[in-house]
């Protein structure tokens, strides 16, 4: 099977209606109006001057805020805007420094990259997608203040099971949906229970070791720690567990696994950087990014009112730029678009990043790697592999 079919079966597998017609939509010019959708834009030239205006558009009013605040609250970051948008981004300004990036990542990512490296060496096939729910599990329990002991198949299974906690929830989520039931909302106010305690708890005992007790230090109350730790969990969880396998996928299929890794392994990380950047391209992590329109205004020469709902394609807006190419410069309206822009850019993407380098360093091993099996994951809001088997060739 070619390499572009692999990816479309993920997409066809997640959105077997919705993925046809966002293509479709996406030939119609770099923006267009759909009557009981909103104004959909394919350009990202025109996407970026959204994400920066946010005197005009913003994330409240038919977005992904009207689903996540009656859950998590007020101060999740992606669901504000304005002043006290912009006092949150100031007080974490400082918060992902590179050196803090460092120390997160080695503490959560050595002890279970290490046992993906042994079992590649001992000719041991290892599932992608588990390797990574287990990294990104370890990196969101720091993050929310969660410690975890005891064996290693019982801390494993914690961190599974924070992943899956972060499923459960974006799995309540429909394409096209924009609220979720009373009953949604009890069932994910439940899961989120859990981790606000233990979020709670960090905050008040204030360690500034620790992730949450560095927020405090940050000038963070508990109810914004909380907040915060919420789109942790949500965004840091499902965006690594979707993006990763794919981008190992991706890379294999297009026969350039084997010259990143032999470059990465002889000190060139150039070629892993173009690498990460172009399969986040052509893969479009967050694939769609709402706004709401508080004014009138244009897009794309398309007229937007006041109340309108704009739906950016950041997938349209990635694929207009052709066919995978790692040598592709990418121009400066389209760069890393898929983690946003202006004031509401990913504040995790440093976090994201080092979890990138650090799975695909690890795989980057002296012998190449060859799937040995793949099994899409069918229904799910972010398309991605359920199950990504690797071994050494």
């Amino acid at each position: 099977m070619k390499a572009a079919a692999h990816e479309l079966r993920l997409q066809l597998a997640a959105h077997p209606l919705a993925y046809p017609v966002v293509r479709v939509l996406g030939r119609l010019g770099p923006a267009v109006r759909v009557p009981g959708l909103g104004v959909v834009v394919n350009e990202a030239a025109a996407a970026r001057e959204v994400l920066t205006d946010t005197e005009t558009f913003r994330s409240g009013g038919g977005t992904e805020a009207d689903l996540w605040t009656p859950v998590f609250g007020p101060s999740m970051l992606v669901n504000m805007d304005g002043p006290e948008h912009r006092a949150m981004r100031r007080k974490l300004a400082e918060f992902f420094t590179p050196a803090y990036v460092r120390q997160l990542v080695d503490a959560a990512c050595t002890e279970p990259l290490a046992r993906t490296a042994e079992a590649l060496r001992a000719g041991r096939p290892v599932d992608v997608v588990r390797t990574t729910k287990i990294v990104a599990g370890a990196v969101t329990s720091a993050l929310v203040g969660f410690t975890v002991t005891g064996s290693t198949a019982e801390r494993e299974a914690a961190y599974l099971r924070m992943t899956g906690q972060a499923t459960a929830i974006i799995g309540l989520v429909k394409l096209g949906k924009l609220s979720l039931s009373d009953r949604q909302i009890a069932r994910a106010r439940a899961i989120v229970a859990e981790i606000g305690a233990t979020t709670s708890l960090a905050w008040e005992k204030g360690d500034e070791t620790t992730a949450v007790g560095r927020m405090r230090s940050f000038g963070l109350t508990e109810d914004e720690a909380r907040g915060l730790a919420s789109a942790f969990l949500i965004a840091g969880t499902e965006t690594i567990t979707s993006l990763l396998p794919r981008m190992v996928a991706v890379l294999h299929d297009h026969g350039a696994l084997a010259g990143v890794a032999a470059a990465y392994r002889d000190g060139d990380t150039r070629p892993m950087e173009a690498a990460i950047h172009e399969t986040a391209r052509l893969i479009t992590p967050a694939p769609i990014i709402l706004r709401n329109a508080v004014r009138s205004g244009r897009i794309g020469g398309v007229a937007v009112r006041a109340g309108d709902r704009v739906v950016l394609s950041t997938l349209n807006c990635a694929r207009a730029h052709g066919r995978f190419d790692l040598a592709r410069p990418h121009p400066p309206e389209l760069r890393r678009l898929w983690f946003g822009a202006g004031p509401h850019f990913c504040l995790g993407y440093p976090l994201a990043m080092a979890e990138i380098h650090a799975i695909l360093g690890t795989l980057a091993g002296p012998a190449a790697l060859r799937i040995t099996a793949r099994r899409a994951a069918p229904g799910v809001l972010f398309p991605a592999y359920r199950r990504l088997e690797v071994s050494r060739a």
